[in-house]
């Protein structure tokens, strides 16, 4: 069985992993329907109209998709052939069989066969469908998928995604369709098919919430065994009698005050707790693993494991120049995490995207603390909601059990909520995403704006992109001045409490500054920053004045600086688009962390 803690980073779903899947990452029959026609005229059981091949998971308009249109296409079709089912487990693994995709942007509807298996919307959460009733024998089996993402629909959560037809000011290419990867697993009948984990550091135990395929007949056994590097820590065996069951694994280990702090996990020491879980005497087994710690805030601090934590992040973009909002394979994904180590952060921001779970199973292991956000949309409207809530819901539900995860981020810089200052409707719906995570999970801090304009956020987050070290050293100088600040308008002219709520001992943390820009060479003309370096001495001058500034303020806990890499006419990084620093590593991790 699979060690889950030390997988080597390529299974999709690293928290509940199987022994066989299959992998669908290949060169698949493509084609544009721009007139719409594909439903009508049955693309679904046709061969003849996919006349374009491109390479998964790359959406369309990237240049690792073999194709690189970054056009208007709203809808687009694939047709993937699959030569045997025997790598994906049938049936040595289980007689049915799941398709998963990771992600499709935006809507989509997926047919095995000729038979429509499932629908879905949500451009950054994954799905899956059980297609063994449309499977054609033991030969070749035929999925098509149709995606519809309208590039001018400002009600879908699409973040960086640009509606105008080039990229301009913060705003990069297009994704349209599958840009996660694609893959075939086979399960038996009865089957788990999600497993969370609620650290409670206080009682030295794990809460578990498991999902089966289906209600059992009567009672069935599920065994949870926790280990560390192989030296068990806990057993325990439960009845499961509903589809969904919750219960408690406690760690005697957690008992001896000695021994407390070897099972707690934090970036300077990601200790991961493997656990199996064993349905029905074998019928079904699962690798997972967890993270003891615990996060908030109290007395005006950032709270790891009870423990003031100093928070150095870096606004991580997520895109590559020929892969864009996918990594360019999953061996990227591990090394951007030890590129943002490296630099001397120990936390990242992923701004305006949700990455990939191997991404974050590398945080969990490596020790990289993360905020999580969400794509916005770019309008306030009764479709702008229902779409925004049934998207973060499945992303927090998602990302819940990953240790590296501190802080949730609905909403960022009031996009989609513009006039939340004074519309009450607004202010409602960021009260009610902030009400809708902590229901979610009442574990983490949930920011409810990140920026300004707060509604009821459990830290106060400002963003300030002023480029002299001198301005920001008196901004920020004093609790008195930081104070001033949340009562009133901030940097950007807008209110940083909407509510008008007092500072009180909420944390303060500076969650976008800097944004230098030095790009020499740069073959877009629209390249820029929130200022600019002209050599690389200047850039080293420029951004170790501001960030010793930020570190020396008393009453800032934390920063998020902008950012890691350029991306695309932003040229603001401390590394190129190649993830090449612009100054050495060590400079750049002295400037980081003061040390």
């Amino acid at each position: 069985m699979i060690t889950a803690s030390s997988q080597d980073g390529t299974y999709p779903r690293p928290q509940l992993v199987r022994e066989h899947h299959h992998p669908l990452d290949v060169a698949c029959g493509f084609a544009y329907d721009d007139d719409n026609l594909g439903l009508r005229e049955g693309w679904h059981s046709r061969a003849d109209v996919f006349d374009r091949k491109i390479q998964l998971p790359f959406a369309p308009e990237t240049p690792d998709s073999g194709i690189g249109d970054t056009g208007y296409h709203p809808v687009v079709w694939y047709r993937i052939p699959v030569p045997s089912l025997a790598e994906a487990g049938l049936p040595v693994q289980g007689e049915r069989v799941l398709l998963h995709f990771g992600a499709v942007d935006y809507s989509a509807d997926v047919w095995v066969n000729g038979t429509h298996v499932t629908h879905h919307d949500g451009g950054q959460t994954p799905f899956s469908a059980d297609i063994t009733e449309a499977l054609a024998g033991e030969g070749e089996q035929v999925i098509v998928l149709r995606a519809e993402d309208d590039p001018l629909d400002v009600s879908i959560p699409r973040g960086k995604q640009d509606w105008e037809r080039e990229p301009h000011d913060i705003w990069y290419h297009r994704t349209t369709g599958i840009w996660r990867t694609v893959w075939l697993e086979a399960v038996p009948e009865q089957h788990v098919v999600s497993v969370a984990w609620i650290p409670d550091v206080q009682r030295g135990a794990f809460g578990v919430e498991v999902e089966l395929s289906r209600r059992p007949d009567g009672a069935v056994p599920l065994e949870v065994v926790l280990s560390l590097e192989g030296s068990e820590l806990a057993r325990q065996t439960v009845a499961v009698t509903d589809r969904r069951a919750s219960f408690e694994v406690s760690l005697p280990a957690q008992r001896n005050g000695q021994a407390h702090e070897r099972l707690l996990w934090s970036p300077s020491s990601p200790v991961l707790i493997d656990a199996t879980l064993t349905l029905g005497g074998g019928s079904d087994v699962v690798a997972s693993y967890c993270g003891l710690r615990s996060t908030g805030v109290g007395r005006g601090q950032f709270l790891l494991n009870d423990r003031p934590t100093y928070v150095r992040s870096v606004l991580e973009q997520g895109y590559w120049p020929t892969s864009h909002f996918t990594a360019p394979s999953p061996a990227a994904l591990r090394e951007e995490v030890e590129l943002i180590l490296s630099l001397g952060f120990n936390a990242a921001r992923i701004h305006q995207k949700v990455e990939d779970p191997r991404f974050l199973y590398w945080c969990d292991r490596l020790g990289l603390l993360i905020w999580g956000e969400t794509a916005g949309a770019y309008e306030f409207s009764t479709t702008a909601v229902q779409r925004l809530v049934s998207e973060w819901t499945d992303i927090v539900l998602r990302d819940r059990s990953h240790p590296s995860v501190v802080t949730w981020v609905p909403l960022n810089e009031s996009w989609g909520v513009q006039h939340g200052a004074h519309d009450p409707a607004q202010q409602a719906f960021g009260l009610a995403l902030v009400n809708l995570t902590r229901s979610l999970d009442p574990t983490r801090p949930v920011i409810s704006n990140d920026g300004w304009e707060h509604t009821d956020s459990d830290l106060w987050t400002i963003h300030d992109y002023e480029a002299s070290g001198e301005v920001l050293r008196a901004r920020y100088g004093s609790r008195e001045t930081v104070e001033e600040l949340i009562c009133g308008f901030g940097p950007a002219g807008r209110l940083i409490s909407v509510l008008r709520e007092e500072p009180g001992d909420k944390p303060v943390m500076l969650t976008e500054f800097g944004g230098v820009s030095y790009a020499p060479g740069t073959p877009f003309e629209d390249s820029w920053g929130y200022s600019a370096a002209s050599s690389a001495d200047d850039f080293a001058a420029r951004v170790g004045e501001i960030v010793s500034a930020v570190r020396a303020s008393p009453s800032l806990v934390g920063f998020c600086y902008t950012q890691l890499t350029d991306t695309r006419q932003e040229t603001n990084g401390l590394c190129d688009e190649d993830r090449k620093p612009k100054l050495p590593v060590e400079d750049l991790r002295r400037i980081i962390s003061g040390s």
